[in-house]
């Protein structure tokens, strides 16, 4: 998987690829990153990219020129990126989503700036567009690393143990259940005494009906999505 970022700055998105699961990923050339910069392609002699809004409005937006010669030189790639836009109205990004990007060869990610991008950029190039969530920030990049996060441990030898995708929230329809470590006393906090006598059906059981405990509690939304387990005997 190849990610390119379009960024005005790449020192914000560089270093996350550096270290852990990704860094490993990248050095054994399971995940590759590249970075265009906007700014390299603005015919502004002062290389400016954000202009006042027609119309007027508070901010800066970021102008066309720069954006659309940076795509156009990017899409010259074969096989054509995929190009994901970052913004408020996109559609709420998802686990189904990430499934489906990892089989994706090569992913552009435009992390706007200022108050975003000059819509007619978005209509021209935009494959999809993605908000993460409802709240406002300083800039695509966050954004955009989240995605690209999520994507790549879904990409095959990234993770060491591919089962752990499948007992992640968001995977079925519950979150996932409650975790412990050892020790199994820590300062007078126990775990659930059924999970160390070692029958593994009531644990099974246990973890299930946790799991949906926390789902309804803390995702009402997914909760009314399904009907509760059956009850077993714990």
């Amino acid at each position: 998987m190849k990610f390119t970022f379009v960024t005005l700055f790449e020192s914000l998105v560089q270093p996350y690829f550096e270290d852990s699961i990704l860094g490993r990923a990248v050095k054994e050339k399971l995940v590759s990153i590249d970075f265009l910069n906007p700014r390299d392609f603005s015919t502004d002699k002062h290389k400016k990219v954000d202009d006042y809004m027609v119309g007027g409005g508070a901010g800066l937006l970021m102008t066309c020129q720069p954006l659309d010669d940076t795509l156009k030189f990017l899409l010259k790639n074969k096989p054509k990126p995929h190009t994901i836009f970052l913004a408020p109205a996109g559609k709420k990004f998802t686990q189904n989503d990430v499934r489906r990007l990892a089989k994706k060869e090569h992913i552009c990610l435009v992390c706007g700036r200022y108050e975003g991008i000059d819509e007619r950029i978005v209509e021209k190039y935009a494959d999809e567009i993605f908000c993460i969530g409802d709240f406002v920030m300083t800039g695509g990049e966050l954004g955009a690393l989240c995605i690209s996060d999520a994507i790549s441990r879904n990409i095959d030898g990234v993770l060491g143990n591919n089962e752990s995708l499948e007992i992640e929230s968001f995977e079925g329809d519950l979150l996932e259940t409650p975790s412990f470590t050892k020790p199994s006393n820590y300062k007078g906090s126990g775990v659930v005494s059924a999970f160390l006598k070692g029958d593994h059906a009531k644990i099974r059981a246990l973890k299930n009906n946790m799991a949906f405990l926390k789902t309804r509690f803390f995702r009402p939304d997914l909760y009314r999505k399904f009907e509760p387990p059956t009850k077993e005997k714990i």
